[in-house]
């Protein structure tokens, strides 16, 4: 039988395959296409979307047999998918948890994906494992927490509280009845990693907040001794290193005796604001976070990186390998000796890209002196933002300036709570509609509150006193109108 002929074999051999030429145009033009878009955002809208009968008219259809032109598929994802997606790194973005990350950041993005760096094991990629044990023990040092400490860089805060509960569970054994506990101001990814380890809702414990939004740390004891009564195993605590309602910081450091003297995990939620630790007014807010047993980290968030960068500190890294390390017969060559950390012997991922690299290059090329003064001017950025409120008679703060998070409200005078939501919702709508800010809303007490959150290194006081001024404007001329029909 005769082999396949000279034009099949080069015809396998160009399947999937682009000219090189071709690659470099369109690689340039790509990067070309991000920095006008970087270099453009000031003047561009805060916010985008759209509603899926629009999507699906533009973008419902069956995958083409052949190829198209290259530069029409370009054009179409710039004109019909990403203007329809939120811009969390424009400058008056103040919404939710924003996230802008650095040129260097990203660059790192596009060689990791180059490179197709599979980063499960050391013996399939020693040198991105040695980098993310740097960039972990950076981190370390900046929580202050102990030499053994360690950790493994994820998708973002919710597969890292996943992580640590999973080890928190291993950790405690075959105890009856476990319990945990948390702030009625955490975030859901801790309900989420519940339920997904199998924690039916009688396992959690919501525990109330203070008038800052603080977790009680005497209820909290309260309710771990009546439990232990009942029969029952208390196991982990979760706290909040600035909670995405407020920026709230639970007392850490009371959180950390209460939970020393129970034997308890003390799990700290720091996605948003444990970077906070580099600058030093608001590390002393932080103080307890160095005696966590984990602590979740969002580098996505406050320290400037491409989504879906987050990371898992611990206490005792032996502990997650206890916990997710199996070695199955087909990963045998892998198994070398431990200082060779195989990152997939701490957390869910097998296969994991190179994270690390996007931190690593960016303090590399812009010094981690440039990433504590943009902390520090967000933070001051946020405590103007609450002088501003509070010298501003239409406007009530909600909640105080805390890291860099301030909740606040328009408020007339005379006007029912009902009307008074209402009235804010409006505000909030037409403020995103308009394209000018994108700001976001949460509920406090029953009030519904309008919300800043102020990270965006690229973020100036005109930014968000011009967006607080639209707030009173939009709100003076509603109320108005609304008292005219009344």
């Amino acid at each position: 039988m005769t082999g396949p002929g000279p034009e099949h074999a080069r015809a396998e051999a160009g399947a999937l395959q682009l000219d090189a030429d071709l690659m470099r145009r369109l690689g340039y033009e790509m990067v070309d296409r991000v920095v006008a878009r970087w270099t453009g955002l000031r003047e561009d809208r805060a916010w985008g979307t759209a509603d899926r009968t629009f999507t699906e008219a533009r973008l419902r259809e069956a995958a083409p047999e052949t190829g198209r032109d290259p530069d029409e598929v370009i054009d179409r994802v710039l004109r019909d998918v990403l203007p329809y997606a939120g811009r969390i790194d424009h400058p008056r973005f103040f919404a939710f948890i924003p996230s802008s990350p650095t040129w260097p950041s990203f660059l790192a993005h596009m060689l990791t994906g180059g490179f197709n760096v599979f980063q499960g094991t050391w013996l399939e990629s020693a040198g991105p494992s040695q980098v993310e044990l740097v960039v972990l023990d950076w981190f370390r040092e900046w929580l202050g927490m102990p030499a053994t400490a360690g950790g493994v860089f994820t998708s973002g805060g919710s597969a890292a509280t996943l992580n640590a509960m999973v080890a928190a569970r291993h950790a405690a054994g075959d105890g009856e009845r476990l319990m945990l506990y948390e702030g009625d101001q955490c975030h859901a990814s801790v309900e989420r990693a519940a339920r997904i380890c199998g924690f039916r809702a009688d396992n959690l414990r919501r525990v109330p907040t203070d008038d800052r939004y603080r977790l009680d740390v005497e209820v909290l004891e309260h309710m771990i001794r009546y439990d232990r009564a009942e029969g029952r195993t208390p196991f982990m605590v979760s706290a909040n290193a600035g909670a995405t309602n407020t920026g709230a910081i639970d007392p850490l450091d009371a959180i950390a005796d209460l939970c020393e003297r129970e034997g308890l995990w003390f799990h700290i939620d720091g996605a948003y604001g444990g970077f906070a630790v580099l600058d030093e007014g608001a590390r002393r807010s932080l103080k307890g976070i160095e005696r966590a047993d984990s602590v979740v980290l969002d580098p996505h968030k406050w320290f400037f990186q491409p989504y879906e960068t987050g990371c898992l500190m611990v206490r005792d890294p032996a502990l997650l390998r206890e916990a997710f390390r199996i070695m199955p017969e087909y990963l045998q060559d892998t198994d070398m000796s431990l200082e060779h950390v195989n990152f997939a012997d701490r957390g869910l991922q097998l296969s994991r890209s190179f994270r690390a690299l996007r931190v690593w290059m960016s303090v590399q090329i812009l010094g981690l002196e440039e990433f504590r003064v943009v902390i520090g001017r967000a933070l001051e950025l946020a405590r103007r933002a609450e002088a501003w409120i509070r010298g501003r008679a239409r406007l009530e703060l909600l909640s105080p300036a805390s890291l860099g998070v301030v909740c606040y409200r328009f408020r007339p005078p005379g006007m029912d709570p009902a009307a008074l939501n209402s009235l804010n919702r409006e505000i909030q709508d037409e403020i995103v509609e308009s394209g000018f800010a994108m700001i976001s809303s949460t509920r406090l007490q029953g009030a519904y509150s309008l919300r800043l959150c102020i990270l965006n290194y690229r973020s100036t006081w005109e930014d968000v006193r011009a967006t607080l001024e639209r707030v009173e404007e939009i709100g003076q001329r509603r109320a108005k109108a609304a008292a005219c029909t009344s």
